[in-house]
């Protein structure tokens, strides 16, 4: 793993549950903004998919952009967190 891989992975374990991000503001975060094809390189190579949450990590342009374990699946979990912190915020 490289020293920048690790920066990512650091940034993208600090996005809420429930939340996305963009690959631009990622590499913003980990000190190289305009790496934010570097990002995806990084994320594409993530050792721990449901632990480090790069499925919260979208296109710029909000479309949701790729994922090792397929765009459906990505969707599900984005899914899932959203209505999951819903859930966990409810002040009922």
């Amino acid at each position: 793993m490289t020293p920048f891989a690790k920066k990512v992975y650091q940034v993208v374990l600090s996005i809420p549950l429930g939340q996305v991000r963009s690959y631009k503001w990622v590499a913003q975060k980990a000190g190289s903004p305009g790496a934010f094809q570097a990002v995806g390189q990084a994320l594409k190579r993530n050792p721990y998919p449901l632990i480090i949450p790069c499925h919260r990590v979208i296109r710029n342009d909000e479309k949701i952009g790729g994922y090792a374990l397929g765009a459906k699946q990505k969707k599900f979990l984005l899914k899932l967190e959203k209505d999951l912190a819903k859930c966990l915020l409810s002040k009922e």
